[in-house]
């Protein structure tokens, strides 16, 4: 396949996704752990409307558990990610001066936090150029190209890396989330109209 082809087609359908949008590091944590499995537009509002009540480390290490809950109820297992944002500032604060890590290996250290979320921190706050986020579109996606043939996230972004040009790393998450969520559904993939059936093996028709 033609890499450059296919994502030149990408960057053309999502000339927003050609930019990462730098976050500060705190917010793109917090965030990232709140969206797993939950729609990104659930996920933002709930993390402006907390972090509009506790910006930092310190402050939500100091609020009361519920209150997160409340703030953040419209998120998926939104009890579960409350304690873990608590929990993730109070260890921010005693162990890392209250600044969020940009390595891989620190940042796994902390609960709720994978290769996903750590790699999105990483590409979207640190702008790290070596980090691939892979979430279950980019998985689902890469894998029904043809670009990998792998079982999990974690393989998919191992294979993933020897198979895109570095170049493209920081921004392929994005452009195959919105591909992911637009076109390349899960469910009822809109093949027809898909900028890539031409270079897709799996057409699903």
């Amino acid at each position: 396949m033609d890499i450059d082809e296919l994502m030149r087609r990408l960057f053309e359908l999502y000339p927003d996704g050609c930019t990462v949008d730098m976050r500060e590091p705190f917010f793109a944590l917090i965030s990232t752990v709140m969206s797993h499995r939950t729609r990104d537009d659930v996920t933002y509002p709930a993390a402006e409307k907390l972090f509009k009540r506790f910006s930092t480390p310190e402050e939500m290490a100091e609020a009361e558990v519920e209150e997160i809950e409340t703030l953040i109820k419209d998120v998926g297992f939104y009890r579960v990610k409350a304690g873990r944002i608590k929990e993730i500032s109070r260890i921010l604060l005693e162990e890392y001066n209250g600044r969020v890590p940009d390595e891989m290996e620190t940042l796994l250290k902390l609960p709720g936090v994978g290769r996903k979320t750590a790699n999105c921190v990483l590409a979207h706050a640190f702008l790290k150029e070596d980090a691939l986020a892979v979430d279950t579109h980019v998985h689902r996606i890469s894998n029904r190209l043809g670009l990998v043939v792998t079982k999990n996230p974690e393989d998919t972004e191992i294979e993933l890396k020897n198979v895109l040009p570095k170049k493209y790393w920081i921004n392929v998450n994005i452009l195959l989330v919105k591909f992911g969520q637009n076109v390349c559904r899960p469910v009822s993939p809109r093949c027809g109209v898909c900028i890539l059936n031409d270079m897709c093996p799996k057409i699903l028709l």
